[in-house]
This record gives structure tokens, C-alpha cells and sequence, in this order.
């Protein structure tokens, strides 16, 4: 089918009729700040607590402009008779925003949560040479970071909440079981000692008639408690 001529022309006139009889809305920047989405990509923080000098970002950086130096420190045992262990310290990390693409790659492959999006995009300067951030400068942005934003209540549980929650459970049943009282050795019912029954008179039966009875032990001088005046 061929295009009516002028169709471009009238879709065009369309477009500018319905914006004309929009209000206008102006911006009064900078004296009134953008509210901007909550994952807006403006400039990298660094949590440097969190860095343990892995070289990661620096490493799957697209344009390697990660800059990180470090240096090994001896660290002495912690308990009598262990080993003393090296770890790596942070020395410098600055990040050249001139060449940055903003592809966040080195934030997602941060295995320890070093590295942040803040939304802050005021960083303009007039020597480009000033746009290479060092670490004190990352840290202040920082501060800048929102706060993540609330879990959906009806998303499904992380694995790692459920697996941590079964191995408490595990550990406090274990921990009942072995505060609870044991039963006796030997035996499936309490360890209650039988009640203790009283003496009583004999209950020997006689012997038949027409049997001598074996002789037993000489009696002995009276007790003064038998009320028959001899013994059994």
C-alpha cells in the first residue's frame, strides 16, 4: 500500500498540537534538586571496611579504570601455639571516572560489599585530571548511598535465611536433648529405690511330721524385748 502523502507531516503537527496544550513544567535547578529514581547510577562509594584487596573489580573492569595498590601485613596467632597469618592492606583504591562507563560491573562482582551506587551526579569539574577519585573521596560518597529498599513480604525465603534457620533449630534441639534427665542405667522406668517394708514375724513353715528338725545354734541369754523370753 502506498503512503499517503503529507502522513508524516500531519503525524508530526499531531505530536506538536498535543504538547502545546500541556502545561509547561520547569525545573528550577540547582536551587530545587531532581528527585531521582532510587537506582540511579551517578557516582561509586566505597565501603572500605569491606575491601580485602581481592583485585576482582579492578580485574573485570571493562575499562580498567580501577586503581588499587596494597601491601602484606603479618598478623600475629590469636590463641598460644598458633600460626601467624598474612593479610593484604588496603593502600590506595581510586576509580577514573573520565573513563568510566558507569556499567557497573565491579559493583556486582564485588564478592564483600565494597562498592555502592550513590546517586549523587554533581561531580563536574574543569581539569579532567580532577575526575580520577582517590579513596577518601569514594568514602565521603559513601555517605550518599540510600538505604536498600524493603524486602516484598511475599517473595520467597533466601536459601541462606532458611538454611542458617534449620541449623539454629538443630543446634537448640541438640542443646535440649542433652539438658534433658536421662533414665537409670538398665532400666526403661524411673530410678525410684522400692519403699523399704517393715520386718514382721517369721513365715518358715514347719516342717512335716515324722522329720527331726536339724539342730540349730545354742540359744542365747534372753532379750529383755522378747515378750516370749527366748529367741526364734
Amino acid at each position: 500500500m502506498m503512503p499517503i502523502p503529507g502522513h508524516g507531516l500531519a503525524k508530526g503537527l499531531a505530536v506538536t498540537l498535543r504538547t502545546m496544550t500541556r502545561r509547561s513544567h520547569t525545573a528550577q535547578y540547582p536551587e530545587v534538586q531532581p528527585e531521582l529514581p532510587p537506582r540511579s547510577r551517578g557516582v561509586i562509594g566505597l565501603f572500605e571496611e569491606n575491601c580485602t584487596v581481592c583485585m576482582l573489580c579492578a580485574r573485570e573492569c571493562p575499562d580498567w579504570c580501577i586503581y588499587i595498590d596494597s601491601h602484606k601485613e603479618t598478623v600475629p596467632a590469636s590463641t598460644p601455639g598458633g600460626r601467624e597469618r598474612s593479610r593484604n592492606v588496603l593502600d590506595r583504591f581510586a576509580i577514573d571516572f573520565a573513563l568510566c562507563m558507569y556499567c557497573g560491573i565491579c559493583i556486582e562482582v564485588c564478592p564483600f560489599d565494597a562498592l555502592f551506587w550513590s546517586p549523587e551526579f554533581e561531580y563536574a569539574e574543569t581539569d579532567i585530571h580532577e575526575l580520577t577519585h582517590e579513596r577518601d573521596k569514594l568514602r565521603e560518597w559513601m555517605w550518599t548511598v540510600p538505604a536498600p529498599p524493603a524486602l516484598d513480604p511475599a517473595a520467597e525465603e533466601p536459601k541462606e535465611l532458611a538454611a542458617a534457620r534449620k541449623a539454629a533449630d538443630k543446634a537448640e534441639a541438640a542443646a535440649a536433648a542433652a539438658a534433658a534427665p536421662s533414665p537409670a542405667a538398665g532400666t526403661g522406668t524411673d530410678a525410684t529405690p522400692p519403699a523399704a517394708t517393715p520386718p514382721g514375724p517369721s513365715t518358715t513353715p514347719a516342717p512335716p511330721a515324722g522329720t527331726e528338725r536339724a539342730p540349730g545354734p545354742a540359744p542365747g541369754p534372753e532379750r529383755p524385748d522378747d515378750p516370749a523370753g527366748g529367741t526364734a
